[in-house]
């Protein structure tokens, strides 16, 4: 059983754990409890926090009757500590309910804004060792790579890091290769990230998607309006899979 990505929800009335499975969502009763990941780690522990924002704007336009969506305060993104240059003013949410961040478990890959996608690209591409080849790009990914001089490690392919700004410079979720990259076909690697379309101006700006949360503990702490996130839980020698249900 492959458990995709996993995260809790905390409110005062309720404390549940939901896993992804092949698209389905699993819901088992939360306790607070040591060792909830094999071997033995509690992966809750050593959480980074950075608050919920609310858009006061539904999707339909509609202002006052707020957004279901989870958002977050992305500011900036830097790849291998390096800031990407973009429009920082999309990154936040306008008086419409354009732009912002939000988590989706529903689009695969992150989907970012055109101009903000293109930066990301052009910066990870400068940013890749000289001796990895690009390649013809893939549908729907616009880098691609051949595989055959990118290391191993236990974080996934030895990549740059792409770093999501959050509330301050020392705050940030850090996306390895494991999580920034996909293999689309035999010897080739493609960074995982999407290009908004460009038909119609893009509700957000920002979508993060499943791939980038595979293997990431999130706790969405509604009581305190603020998401705990892990980064990848390989650096920590174990994965969602690991769950130790028998804690619950």
């Amino acid at each position: 059983m492959k458990l995709d990505c996993c995260w809790f929800l905390v409110s005062s009335d309720f404390r549940i754990w939901c896993f992804l499975l092949n698209s389905v969502i699993i819901v088992v009763p939360f306790v607070d409890s040591v060792g909830l990941l094999f071997p033995n780690i509690d992966a809750s522990s050593s959480l980074t926090y950075t608050p919920l924002i609310i858009n006061p704007v539904t999707e339909n336009g509609f202002l006052g009757d707020a957004s279901p969506k989870y958002f977050i305060g992305v500011t900036s993104i830097k790849i291998n500590d390096k800031p990407v240059r973009t429009n920082a003013s999309l990154l936040s949410i306008d008086a419409e309910g354009y732009g912002g961040t939000t988590i989706s478990t529903a689009d695969p890959y992150t989907v970012l804004e055109s101009s903000i996608y293109r930066a990301v690209v052009s910066a990870f591409v400068k940013a890749m060792p000289k001796n990895v080849q690009r390649v013809p790009s893939i549908a729907p990914f616009g880098a691609c790579f051949g595989s055959k001089n990118i290391s191993s490690t236990r974080l996934g392919p030895g990549v740059p890091s792409i770093d999501l700004v959050l509330q301050s410079k020392s705050v940030y979720w850090r996306i390895f290769g494991a999580n920034s990259m996909v293999e689309a076909k035999k010897d080739v690697l493609c960074l995982a990230f999407v290009e908004a379309r460009t038909d119609f101006r893009p509700r957000f700006v920002v979508v993060i998607g499943g791939h980038q949360i595979e293997d990431n503990l999130l706790q969405f702490d509604l009581s305190a309006s603020r998401l705990g996130f892990s980064s990848s839980l390989l650096g920590r020698s174990t994965t969602c899979a690991n769950f130790n249900f028998t804690s619950t």
